[in-house]
């Protein structure tokens, strides 16, 4: 899971690419980068840490030109290092290019010895660079048919942005598993992870990039080629669990409404006699509001968060996250003192936060913890862009619902049903990806 961000505009883009990858920066908080074309070369600013860090007025200063792209990145193929930083960029046959990618491509590794043996030296050790180094392989001049030679022989997940000297191009996977979505006005064309990207730089008139969907921005205006039609697309269902913002409304489901949803569901589906509806900030909120609402059990804030911490499940450790998780949540011993509560969150992937935090709230005063889960139990690994890749750390996939109660010492614990997160989205069951879930891939994950 990263954040990709692309802007053609009739103005200078390097403010707008900062404030778009800022509204981006939950995707991904390992690093960041911006590349700017000038009309005549391209020109890159990059580093490790968070977007407010990296950049400032000298080196945004640098980034002069109307087209670009930037990055907010989570590691999943590849360490978190420097060299990994994204946008990439790649000079072949007389032109520069680059790209930032949000996703993971299932038969990278294949792809890189094949063109490792054809004699070509990586410079970092992500999938991405797979992509950007094809693309450049196949281009003769027309980029479009470079991008589908491309998309050809890649299998997985992405969402690209790629901006050359003149263009900027956006394409995402026949499936769309990694959403993507695009907006414009009078003076930009922005595409971005999610549409706070795009509303914070004034766009509007914002539609999802379709699944199998290449489209290029030029001086000419924006053209829409296909690479293929898909008629059952696969949009990632934790997206709207958990990695999208709030205001995120992604192929047709809003994050907010999704969440709130699944919380009145989840109160019906697992009633419970408590004092108390507790969230775990910040993407247990709108479920805990709909289960307070929906069970008539009043909604408190039992928690208090550090807003300087980040999102612990993507720290790149165990001992980062279980750390991140006592230093980003507090609990409010004033409310929680001789009250029983529901704790209300999204998912447990690791049972690292669960057990943490219940822990510390009956140590606040709370006579009874009761746990309630807005999604199914998370099972099997995550081949499309969350960093989940073996079974042996998601605690689900090892222990029954009544074996994890007692791990993080819950007085009772239930998850969602597959059938609530489906009414709870509005949607149909094949049109999501829920291998984590069910283990029913949609990219077969072992290739040959």
């Amino acid at each position: 899971m990263c954040g990709v961000i692309g802007i053609y505009s009739k103005s200078a883009v390097n403010k707008k690419l900062f404030y778009g990858l800022n509204s981006l920066q939950h995707r991904g908080q390992e690093s960041c980068g911006i590349t700017v074309s000038n009309g005549d070369r391209l020109q890159r600013e990059k580093g490790m840490g968070l977007v407010i860090d990296v950049f400032n007025e000298e080196n945004l200063g640098n980034l002069e030109g109307n087209i670009g792209i930037g990055h907010v990145r989570y590691s999943t193929a590849g360490g978190s290092h420097d060299y990994n930083t994204q946008p990439l960029m790649a000079f072949a046959k007389g032109i520069e290019m680059s790209l930032a990618h949000n996703g993971n491509l299932i038969n990278h590794q294949i792809l890189r010895t094949r063109l490792e043996e054809d004699g070509v030296m990586f410079q970092t050790s992500i999938d991405s660079e797979v992509i950007l180094y094809l693309i450049a392989r196949y281009y003769k001049g027309d980029i479009v048919e470079a991008i589908k030679k491309t998309m050809k022989l890649i299998r997985g997940a992405y969402a690209v942005v790629l901006v050359l000297k003149d263009k900027l191009i956006a394409f995402r996977d026949p499936l769309g598993i990694r959403p993507l979505v695009m907006g414009e006005n009078e003076e930009d064309v922005v595409f971005a992870s999610e549409n706070a990207a795009i509303e914070i730089v004034g766009a509007s008139n914002i539609r999802n990039v379709k699944p199998g969907e290449i489209l290029v921005v030029d001086k000419d205006g924006v053209h829409s080629d296909m690479y293929s039609n898909c008629d059952k697309p696969c949009n990632c269902f934790f997206e709207y669990v958990y990695f999208a913002r709030e205001d995120a409304t992604l192929d047709g489901t809003n994050a907010y409404n999704f969440r709130r949803r699944s919380g009145e569901i989840l109160s019906q589906e697992a009633p419970c006699d408590v004092d108390l509806v507790i969230p775990v900030p910040d993407s247990g909120i709108p479920s805990a509001i709909g289960f307070s609402q929906k069970s008539g059990i009043p909604y408190a804030q039992g928690l208090v968060k550090n807003r300087y911490m980040g999102r612990t499940f993507i720290k790149p450790t165990q001992k980062e996250r279980e750390m991140a998780v006592k230093l980003k949540l507090n609990p409010l011993r004033h409310v929680l003192k001789g009250k029983r509560v529901v704790l209300i969150d999204d998912s447990i992937v690791r049972g690292t936060t669960s057990a943490n935090l219940i822990k510390r709230i009956r140590e606040a005063g709370a006579t009874e913890v009761h746990m309630r889960i807005t999604s199914p139990p998370v099972k099997y690994p995550c081949y499309y862009g969350i960093d989940t890749p073996s079974r042996r750390h998601l605690i689900a996939a090892n222990m029954k619902v009544e074996e994890i109660r007692e791990k993080i010492g819950a007085d009772s614990l239930v998850f969602l049903s597959m059938e609530g997160m489906i009414n709870a989205s509005h949607g149909k069951v094949d049109t999501f990806c829920k291998a984590c879930f069910d283990g029913n891939y949609p990219v077969d994950p072992i290739v040959i």
